[in-house]
């Protein structure tokens, strides 16, 4: 288990707290716990010194490293995806352009990337990866780093978190302090911090259904084409309907490869849906959702129906 200081908003942007939380693990709940960091944040708010740490013997400001970030991406682009369980990863990479006195590599340097919803001085909520992340230096003034945003549903979100987030970063050189010692002089200290690095979409899963019937059916006649549209609830652990959106009811003749619309179908409010066609040639029948903001498009495995 690595010690793994938290970060914080700290005078309207998001600064490294003192306070020292259990580290990011590979697996269990412990490694992002939101009641940490809302211990440190509330530490940072309620007037204590970011940099004064846990004890009277600590003194000092922290110098300004020279050190900035550059070129942030979070999961190649793409907004983010979260179930209701198990783990969501999205890749991080970024650069990190430093004097040349500074070493983003050595082993006395913490930097790390978060991403956070709301104010930076008061984020709503932080996520960040289960390891450091890892750099390499390309040049003497410039390294080159990747990680990750590692999140567990069940333990750190909530439906409203299905929004924008903004990326934050800091890296801190202890220059061979000990940053568990009772006496820090913090004035030995390099520090930097950096918001509003990027900005990524975190979105509910969805999945979707389909079922058309009678099969097989005589030409001519009706076929009812149900499903439903379900998306990952925070709030309660499980997928609910998706109410209120519409999907579209999409054919493909057997013995083609394109599916084209028939119509659109608005979801009921437990997200049903159910619409009628006549039945015409075999195909297959299935329903696409294009997506919305909080929730990713997905689409329904087609349903095949032998029309005689």
């Amino acid at each position: 288990m690595r010690i793994r200081a938290t970060v914080v908003a700290v005078t309207g942007a998001v600064a490294l707290s003192a306070f020292a939380v259990p580290a990011a693990q590979a697996t269990g709940s412990d490694s992002h716990s939101r009641v940490d960091t809302f211990k440190a944040l509330h530490a940072a708010t309620s007037g204590k010194s970011a940099f004064t740490g846990s004890t009277a013997a600590d003194t000092g400001t922290p110098y300004a490293l020279d050190a900035k970030f550059g070129n942030v991406r979070i999961n190649n682009g793409k907004p983010i995806l979260a179930s209701t369980g198990g783990k969501a990863t999205a890749p991080v990479t970024f650069t990190v352009t430093h004097g040349a006195g500074v070493d983003v590599t050595a082993d006395d340097t913490e930097l790390d990337l978060l991403i956070y919803r709301g104010n930076s001085d008061e984020p709503d909520n932080l996520l960040i990866g289960d390891d450091w992340p890892s750099c390499t230096n390309t040049s003497a003034t410039v390294a080159t780093c990747k990680g990750t945003i590692d999140i567990l549903p069940a333990d750190e979100l909530e439906n409203v978190d299905a929004t924008t987030w903004k990326a934050a970063g800091y890296i801190v050189d202890w220059n061979d302090v000990d940053p568990n010692a009772t006496d820090i002089d913090f004035s030995k200290v390099g520090y930097v911090e950096a918001d509003s690095l990027a900005v990524t979409k975190l979105q509910r899963a969805s999945k979707l259904t389909v079922n058309a019937a009678p099969e097989p059916v005589k030409k001519g006649k009706t076929i009812t084409v149900t499903g439903r549209l379900t998306r990952a609830n925070w709030d309660t652990g499980t997928y609910t309907g998706y109410a209120g959106v519409y999907a579209q009811l999409q054919f493909r003749k057997a013995g083609t490869t394109t599916y084209s619309t028939v119509k659109s179908v608005k979801t009921t409010s437990t997200g049903g849906l159910a619409t009628t066609v006549k039945a015409g040639v075999d195909g297959y029948y299935r329903y696409s959702f294009v997506g919305t903001t909080t929730s990713p498009a997905t689409v329904a495995a087609g349903d095949y129906v032998d029309v005689r």
